[in-house]
């Protein structure tokens, strides 16, 4: 058999096919070479709006979580209405010897007796059966108020925090036990116990008056505070925590309280509201705060007493008064619960 012999014609085009990659690569070789393109330095920042932002030279600030919580508050106009109102009132009441007219026990038995609400004399809210003015002894009696009322929040808070905290990071036995004396109090008559305590322990001082509310109504917040160290505790910072040697009460104080803090500032502001309405409450059934010390709610039993609703501002301006302090209380709760919850999107007017 013998070997195919490529004939003439075929010859050219295998040739013609052979020698393409060469001029192929010759004429590629040929085509002058692109530019090369300046690569940019990298620039020790991580986005283009960090890079941006230093080349226009502008400093950048980190803002912390109590920063942005601020500037949310501040954006909750009603809130922050009520807080300088609420300042006001607390500096009327501080400086109360420098504000008010006249001393809160200043008889004027010489024709100044139940007089009505006048500027004559001076006398913008009208005088009591004693000839005493009136606009005086509410401002003194907002300083009492509200003494009392930052001592029962501040007891009530200690208190309910301590338990919550407790029961919540130990669980088991211990959560039982503290919450059933929780629950011990929840169910129990809460005026009769008030008034059952003033009897036994004393009455007429702004301090014993704090401590009998404060008493009774840490509940609330205890149960709030146990909920949320019930969740904090299975985190994971707080298991490096126990992981590094922290104790116990340094990993409650120091890495879950402080997790746990918008909760307990906005009930201490509610608590306030509360001991103010408790102590009016106290004091118009006689078992609040006595004279000669003067007391919203001491004002309006004493005015309500004395001459009915004849003499309808001596039981007015207390209660109007005391309707400013606990709508101002409200509302700065009502903007911190905003500001502090990091989940909330939406800004109130």
């Amino acid at each position: 058999m013998t070997d195919h012999v490529p004939t003439a014609d075929q010859l050219p085009e295998e040739r013609e096919e052979v020698d393409m990659p060469a001029r192929e690569v010759g004429r590629s070789a040929a085509v002058p070479a692109a530019p090369a393109v300046a690569v940019a330095e990298p620039t020790p920042f991580d986005s283009a709006a960090e890079t941006l932002t230093y080349e226009s030279g502008v400093e950048l600030k980190a803002r912390s979580q109590w920063a942005y919580a601020r500037i949310r508050f501040f954006r909750h106009k009603l809130a922050v209405g009520s807080l300088i109102v609420l300042i006001l009132i607390a500096l009327v009441g501080i400086f109360a010897s420098r504000v008010a007219p006249h001393g809160p026990n200043d008889q004027d038995l010489l024709g100044a007796q139940l007089l009505k609400p006048t500027f004559k004399g001076g006398h913008i809210f009208g005088t009591d059966i004693l000839g005493r003015d009136y606009l005086s002894r509410v401002i003194y009696g907002v300083r009492t108020s509200l003494w009392v009322a930052l001592l029962v929040a501040t007891l009530s808070t200690t208190i309910g925090t301590a338990i919550g905290a407790i029961a919540g990071y130990y669980g088991g036995g211990i959560d039982n036990l503290l919450m059933r004396f929780t629950d011990l109090f929840l169910v129990l008559p809460f005026l009769a116990v008030l008034l059952t305590l003033s009897h036994f322990l004393g009455q007429g001082k702004p301090v014993r008056v704090g401590f009998i509310v404060a008493l009774l109504i840490w509940t609330g917040l205890a149960r709030i505070v146990r909920g949320v160290f019930l969740s904090l505790r299975e985190k994971e910072f707080v298991e490096a925590a126990k992981a590094s040697g922290a104790g116990d009460f340094r990993i409650i104080v120091r890495h879950m309280l402080p997790n746990c803090v918008g909760p307990i500032i906005v009930t201490m502001t509610l608590f306030m509201a509360t001991a103010i309405l408790l102590e009016a409450a106290l004091s118009f059934l006689g078992f609040g705060i006595q004279p000669p010390t003067p007391a919203l709610g001491q004002l309006i039993a004493d005015g309500e007493q004395s001459s009915g609703l004849q003499s309808w501002w001596l039981v007015t301006f207390p209660g109007l008064v005391i309707v400013l302090i606990c709508l101002a209380i409200n509302f700065i709760g009502d903007g911190l619960r905003d500001a502090l919850d990091p989940t909330q999107r939406r800004v109130r007017a």
